[in-house]
């Protein structure tokens, strides 16, 4: 019984010796992958631009709200309705609005001078006083999609103000019975640039972790130092957890940085929730999107070939991830697809914890979801990465 006793608890020693050398391999090709790293000033520079520069310029730069939209007024009825109407196009919104004569219409929408053109028809005021419903028209240029989607908005609710108050001062009435308040959560003034900002660092995060870790791999095998690995006393887990530790904590570093200084000291975008929970569910996002860059790296053999696969894959997950474009306005089926996309389902994590301030307790099946397409895509890597690179 004592033997036993000795053999059980000597095979537990040496369960943990083997883990702890199995730890240390890890830990030392990671230290490596550092160092090559370190020693690849472009590949350094292309991480710094990627989360310093690139955040910046995308959220003032790429702008959705409307603003400064050039508009064009025909006026018609020359009636002190039309001239309220033509006055209320202000500045930010509009730039000062132009008269132009019905038959320049066409011409100044063909040249891109204006994107709406208001025509106010003859007796406007005079129709709207006898209650005959006369329409006022608006020409758009929807070439300017997001300014015509979102102008056309504006459009119709200053014509719609300005009629109901010319109505009320010829009527003597009182205000509208009813007062339609709107409050805008999470961001109050409506601008884009606190949307883009955070969600050029996930982008960036999914980029350079794919990139990042299929170029290691594909280093490894145009330098031939992938033969150095095949006669270490390492496995192929060991060598695929190193270049996703060591990618993965330059990222997830360079992630945190960009959030604190570029877009909440820059850029003054407010983060509402724990940066801790976001940097817990980016560690776990990494992983997976790191082992299909892996994964990618194993049906290339230059890196020429990884980057024509890496960019349709890219694309895909970026956009239709829902950083982009709202999930909600994809068909139902792809919406459905893109439920076992690790991107979309980050995404989600993310405008719950940088934007609406949510905690672990309303998250977690985000992160759940995250670990398991993380276990599945590193199981399906590990599986080719034997096959190709070992012979295995």
């Amino acid at each position: 019984m004592e033997a036993r006793t000795q053999t059980v608890g000597g095979g537990r020693v040496g369960a943990l010796r083997g883990l702890g050398r199995r730890l240390a391999n890890v830990m030392r090709l990671a230290g490596k992958e550092l160092s090559s790293i370190k020693a690849d000033p472009v590949l350094v520079l292309l991480i710094a631009y990627a989360f310093t520069y690139a955040v910046y310029a995308v959220a003032t730069g790429a702008k959705t709200e409307a603003e400064d939209m050039a508009v064009a007024v025909v006026d018609e009825d020359r009636s002190d309705l039309s001239r309220r109407i033509r006055d209320a196009f202000l500045p930010p919104l509009f730039k000062a609005p132009a008269e132009i004569g019905a038959g320049e219409i066409d011409a100044a929408l063909d040249a891109g001078r204006f994107v709406f053109v208001v025509v106010i028809p003859p007796s406007f005021a005079a129709d709207v006083l006898a209650g005959r419903n006369p329409s006022l028209q608006v020409n758009v240029d929807a070439t300017a999609m997001t300014q015509a989607g979102n102008g056309a908005v504006y459009v119709q609710s200053i014509v719609v103000r300005e009629v109901a108050a010319f109505l009320r001062r010829a009527e003597g009435t009182a205000a509208l019975p009813v007062d339609l308040v709107v409050r805008a959560r999470f961001n109050p003034n409506l601008r884009s640039s606190w949307f883009t900002a955070v969600m050029q660092v996930i982008n960036n995060i999914t980029m350079l972790s794919v990139i990042l870790t299929g170029a290691a791999l594909i280093r490894e095998r145009e330098h031939g130092t992938v033969e150095h690995l095949l006669v270490m006393p390492v496995l192929p887990v060991d060598i695929m957890l190193a270049k996703i530790l060591a990618n993965g904590l330059v990222i997830v570093a360079a992630a945190s940085l960009s959030l604190a200084v570029v877009v909440e000291w820059l850029l003054a975008v407010p983060i509402a929730g724990s940066l801790a929970l976001f940097l817990l569910g980016a560690c776990i996002y990494q992983f997976s999107v790191a082992a299909l860059g892996i994964l990618l790296a194993t049906f290339s053999t230059s890196m020429a070939q990884f980057g024509l696969l890496a960019i349709p894959v890219l694309v895909v997950l970026n956009l239709l991830s829902g950083s982009t474009t709202p999930l909600e306005s994809m068909p139902v089926w792809l919406q459905q697809v893109m439920q076992v996309s690790p991107a979309t389902r980050f995404v989600a994590f993310s405008q719950g914890v940088l934007y609406r301030g949510a905690g672990l307790a309303i998250v977690w099946p985000e992160l759940l979801a995250l670990a398991a397409i993380g276990a599945f895509c590193f199981g399906l890597s590990l599986k080719r990465f034997r096959r190709v690179v070992f012979n295995a």
